[in-house]
């Protein structure tokens, strides 16, 4: 086992300067940004009931509270009837819990893979180009988590809308009965503070736009990409030359067989009409 004196000596540090390791780092933090954002938060809204016939069952402050993962329809809460000290218990609308859940789940594991992949580029970078399986497999990883971002991220977006308009107080007053009765005065003492939510959307898009931007940062260390005729454009002329007659065989055979011209018969041929061959004929006529 390696120290820690020794592992930082060992390590190439000099990658965190390049996209491909500046961008992880960046990615590795603001998906701490996005899952805290969204999974630490925890809202609260009050309306009042003002009963102008029955003062005493009046309710001015009615507080009502929500938190992640959003099941707002297990959330509740008492407002009076406005009849004597009758009172009603009403739930708020609403089941967010699968999109809220899910762009956590996703911010989770990327932070895991990030901060993993920021380890290997430093500390493993000989065994991650080792037979081209690290980088491939670190493609396929990223273009799977851009993908994977921009779907969650949409989906809290439209999710984050939707408990918007189910925790408004406007809406939550129409659920109480008191609320529905013209004498009866109803109103809006505080509602949700959405800095944090609206905070968690903005990171989901910006590690979206990371991770999508450095598909093409990883894909460059593939053999894909170094793969084709670039990899013969460094290489000694004699071992273009072979590489290319290995791909492009020539059989001389095949085409004297196939009735063309061979070079070595035309050559016997000619010999017989040459000036040394042809006297020797002549004067065994004489």
């Amino acid at each position: 086992m390696l120290s820690t004196n020794e592992l930082v000596s060992v390590g190439t540090f000099q990658v965190l300067k390049l996209p491909l390791g500046f961008i992880r780092v960046l990615e590795w933090l603001f998906s701490i940004f996005a899952f805290a954002t969204c999974g630490g938060y925890s809202g609260q809204l009050r309306v009042s009931v003002d009963c102008q016939l029955d003062k005493a069952s009046s309710n001015l402050s009615i507080g009502i509270d929500f938190a992640y993962p959003f099941r707002l329809h297990q959330v509740t809460f008492e407002a009076p009837l406005c009849e004597g000290r009758r009172r009603e218990r009403l739930f708020l609308i609403g089941d967010y819990t699968s999109s809220a859940e899910f762009f956590v789940t996703i911010a989770v594991f990327a932070f895991l893979y990030s901060f993993m992949a920021t380890i290997v580029y430093i500390f493993f970078q000989s065994k991650y180009r080792e037979n081209n399986r690290g980088p491939l497999i670190d493609f396929i990883v990223t273009v799977v988590f851009s993908f994977m971002w921009l779907v969650s991220s949409s989906a809290w977006a439209k999710a984050l809308s939707d408990i918007k308009v189910s925790t408004d107080p406007d809406e939550v007053q129409e659920l109480m009965s008191a609320c529905k009765v013209m004498t009866n005065k109803c109103g809006s003492v505080q509602g949700p503070r959405w800095s944090g939510l609206n905070t968690s959307v903005v990171f989901g898009f910006l590690n979206f736009v990371l991770w999508a931007g450095n598909i093409w940062f990883v894909f460059k260390e593939t053999g894909w990409h170094k793969g084709g005729p670039a990899r013969y454009a460094g290489a000694p002329p004699e071992k273009q030359a072979e590489t290319f007659n290995q791909q492009q065989p020539y059989n001389q055979g095949s085409i004297d067989q196939s009735g063309g011209y061979s070079a070595q018969g035309d050559l016997e041929q000619a010999s017989e009409y040459s000036p040394v061959g042809g006297p020797t004929s002549y004067s065994n006529q004489m």
